[in-house]
Parts: structure tokens; C-alpha cells; sequence
């Protein structure tokens, strides 16, 4: 799909989430959802198989994410979806998120860990990296179990590597 339809679609997503004052939630919840379709092809083929009638597409979104997301969010994917744009779903929640963390001046920080980190950890995260950028960040914390120690932080086209792997291939090179 061209960058201009992502757009489009973002920018649409968004508005309604605004409208509907639910912005960082939408936000949030789709960048989960475009996480997760990317890391499970079974998830991402089943909202994409267009062997399968759109209904059933947009009921997979409708159990995969009833009860866990806003109302809004699930209207939003099952939209998406059921106009055989779910394919495009992770750059489309890429771009609204992108947006949302533009409008309130901030940049988006994806940062990958292979544990969950504690909300204070996630404060001490976002000042180091405010510190670090010159910017505030609106953090995204992405488990990867492909980080076997350590952080690797995006801040727009900044990267941070603070893995154990990159620390032992500096030490390696030095001596």
C-alpha cells in the first residue's frame, strides 16, 4: 500500500480516536496489536487471508481483542481488517502512533528488552533517554527475547545498544 493510503488511514484512526478522547489508549493498544502481528505469522495470515470471508476476519479481531482493548481500538482493527488492509495494520499504527507522540511533542522511543520492565524502571528509562536525545520520548517497550541482556533503545534515527552481546563485541574488539 502506498505511503500516502498509510497516511490516510492513520490520520483517520486518529481523528476518530481524538473525537472520541481516547487517543494514548488507541494508541497504545494498536502499537501492541502491530507488535504482535508482526512476531506471530499464524496471526498475521489469519487477518490477512483473503481466502476467508471478511466476517471471520473481523470476528478473529473481535475474540483476539474483546474484554483487552477499548471498544474503539476494536472497532478501529475490525475496520481496518474487514477492508483488507490488515496487512498494512503494523504501518498504519506505526504512523498514528508517530503522530499521537508528535502532537504532544514528544518522539517515539522503541526500546527492546527481553524481560517486562517495572513502571519505575520505565521512569528511570524515559529521564535517561530524555537526558540522552535532547527530546521527550514516548516510551514503547517491545519484549524480545532475541535481547539476551540489556536494552536496544530508537529514538527517531538514534540507536541505543546496550546489550550484553554489544558489550562483549566492544571488549572482544579491544583486546
Amino acid at each position: 500500500m502506498s505511503d500516502a493510503r498509510i497516511d490516510g488511514y492513520a490520520r483517520a484512526m486518529y481523528e476518530i480516536a481524538q473525537a472520541e478522547g481516547v487517543v494514548n489508549e488507541v494508541e497504545k493498544e494498536l502499537y501492541t496489536l502491530a507488535r504482535a502481528i508482526e512476531s506471530n505469522e499464524q496471526l498475521r495470515n489469519a487477518l490477512t487471508d483473503e481466502s476467508l470471508p471478511v466476517e471471520r476476519r473481523q470476528t478473529i479481531v473481535e475474540q483476539l481483542l474483546g474484554g483487552k482493548a477499548s471498544t474503539v481500538t476494536t472497532q478501529l482493527v475490525s475496520f481496518i481488517v474487514g477492508s483488507g488492509r490488515g496487512r498494512e495494520l503494523p504501518a498504519i499504527a506505526d504512523k498514528l502512533s508517530k503522530r499521537a507522540s508528535s502532537e504532544s511533542h514528544r518522539e517515539v522511543a522503541e526500546v527492546r528488552s527481553s524481560v517486562a520492565l517495572t513502571p519505575e524502571q520505565q521512569q528511570r528509562l524515559s529521564d535517561a533517554l530524555t537526558k540522552a536525545t535532547g527530546k521527550q520520548v514516548n516510551l514503547k517497550i517491545i519484549i524480545d527475547p532475541l535481547v539476551l541482556g540489556g536494552l536496544v533503545a530508537t529514538v527517531g534515527d538514534t540507536v541505543i545498544d546496550g546489550t550484553v552481546r554489544t558489550r562483549l563485541d566492544q571488549l572482544k574488539s579491544r583486546l
